[in-house]
């Protein structure tokens, strides 16, 4: 099928109900994704020699394939077993690809089907899709294209599995009132119920949006001191002149207007949780004072001539680098190891897999019933979208994106309209290794520069991390940055700073 078919097709496809989003891309970008492994396909063919060839090529991609050149065999045979996915041709003499696709749906409505045709007519396309089929391919059948075809058909039928049990069993808050059970997240959950016991200062790293209050609060409610107040605050959104007033509290007459003492939040904290958020943006004359509180357990309010002792445990939160501060003398490397005691690093959401679902069908359960859109859910191509997405602005991105596609739904199931632009229309910037011409390929160089630049673009300039991850010296890492500012001609912000390190 020519690419003026494709496109009029997928054009054609966004008016028909229920298909606004259009089938996947005809023709995949570059290696594509791997096939399921062992996913379970029916290939109906009444041409014997064609229905063989079918099956042989879908076992090369590792599938359990069931071959059968009866349309009726194969509705028996549907109505008695599950598959992932059926494969059939349009044109039979017992009985039409059209119209066993409609019948096997009202079977098993979660049939994944692609349809089979030699005749690539774009009537024969709307009908296979008005059909209910979720694709097609046109004859003579590449291998590598039906095996790239039905991985996909594949995914989407996982997709809806899993949308549909999340839609059943809406994702509760599970252990520490937090959604979500991917590997990265299971080693949070760990790390919090081995604080349990004990209250050492706990630090808490990631990037903007991960989640860290709602962590702080879990590591609060799992202590021995639940019942205790928790206390939070910003320091990068107190005024430098008014944060140390916040913090340890003022005596009458302190400053103008002060005309009754107030106490601080580490009293206010005084059996419970001080949670100091954004602790990298504390101004670096407070932090000596922070510091000695920390020691000692004890503030000076501002203008008082004696001390308050308080009893509570400090957890601090940075989307910073503070190794990096501390060697650039933005952070005091003392107070860094008193608030570093325990550090607990928050995956951003890119790295926790389905968790990604599990916190959409959270936040669809949250808002839907708030727009009077109860019962609204989430279509495997929204999810296939999410799941693809980079997701930058992390938990926080996600939670926005939910509310506005639930403010904008027409429909009972979200589709792809109703995501925002940038989630649409989003496409990874990942690389391929292998090319298919002499003069695509890239050196060694390239590729090592390309994987660090992705690397600090995926920990959010984090170079620390970075180097941890990489098994580079950190030193080595940023020699690398700074010869790779030199070939591109256009320093990042910071290079300076690099250079200055690197000559120490």
């Amino acid at each position: 099928m020519d690419d003026q078919l494709a496109s009029t097709a997928r054009s054609t496809f966004g008016s028909i109900p229920g298909l606004a989003a259009g089938p996947p891309d005809l023709y995949p970008v570059g290696m594509g994704e791997p096939v399921d492994r062992g996913g379970q396909v029916l290939v109906v063919d009444d041409e014997e020699d064609k229905c063989e060839l079918l099956k042989m090529a879908l076992e090369q991609h590792g599938l359990r394939v069931t071959a059968l050149t009866s349309a009726r065999a194969a509705l028996e045979l549907v109505a008695s077993q599950d598959f992932d996915v059926a494969l059939t041709d349009i044109g039979m003499s017992e009985m039409s690809g059209l119209e066993l696709c409609e019948r096997m749906l009202g079977t098993r409505p979660d049939l994944i089907v692609v349809m089979v045709t030699g005749l690539g007519s774009l009537e024969n396309v709307i009908a296979a899709m008005r059909s209910g089929a979720y694709d097609f391919v046109v004859k003579p059948v590449d291998p590598k294209l039906i095996g790239l075809t039905v991985g996909r058909a594949i995914k989407h039928r996982r997709l809806q599995d899993e949308v549909k049990r999340l839609r059943e069993g809406a994702p509760a808050a599970g252990r520490h009132s937090l959604v979500g059970d991917s590997a990265p997240m299971r080693r949070v959950h760990d790390l919090i119920e081995r604080l349990g016991s004990s209250d050492p200062s706990v630090l808490l790293s990631g990037e903007s949006g991960t989640g860290k209050e709602l962590i702080a609060r879990a590591i609060h409610q799992s202590s021995g001191r639940p019942d205790g107040p928790f206390v939070a605050i910003n320091c990068a959104a107190v005024p430098a002149t008014l944060l140390e007033s916040e913090l340890f509290g003022h005596a009458r007459g302190a400053f103008t207007d002060a005309r009754a003492g107030r106490a601080g939040l580490f009293q206010r904290a005084h059996g419970g949780t001080l949670f100091l958020d954004e602790i990298g943006e504390m101004p670096l004359e407070m932090q000596p004072k922070l510091l000695r509180a920390l020691q000692e357990r004890v503030v000076r309010p501002v203008g008082a001539d004696s001390e308050v002792p308080f009893d509570a445990r400090i957890i601090a939160a940075t989307n910073r680098d503070l190794e990096s501060a501390v060697y650039d003398k933005t952070f005091r490397e003392d107070l860094y190891y008193r608030i570093n005691v325990v550090t607990i690093d928050l995956p951003p959401l890119r790295e926790r897999g389905s968790d990604i679902l599990a916190l959409a069908q959270h936040f669809l359960a949250r808002f839907a019933p708030r727009a009077g859109k109860e019962g609204i859910s989430l279509s495997p191509q929204v999810a296939e979208k999410l799941l693809a997405y980079d997701w930058p602005g992390n938990v926080r991105e996600l939670e926005n994106s939910v509310e506005r596609m639930v403010a904008l739904a027409r429909f009972s199931q979200l589709t792809i309209e109703d995501l925002p632009e940038r989630i649409r229309a989003y496409r990874s910037d990942r690389f391929a290794l292998l090319a298919d011409a002499a003069d695509e390929i890239l050196s060694i160089d390239e590729i090592e520069k390309r994987y660090i630049q992705r690397a600090l673009k995926l920990l959010d300039g984090n170079k620390t991390r970075a180097a941890e991850l990489l098994g580079l010296n950190r030193r080595t890492l940023y020699r690398k940055l700074v010869r790779y500012d030199r070939e591109d001609g256009a320093p990042r912000a910071g290079a300076t700073r690099v250079q200055a390190a690197g000559a120490r």
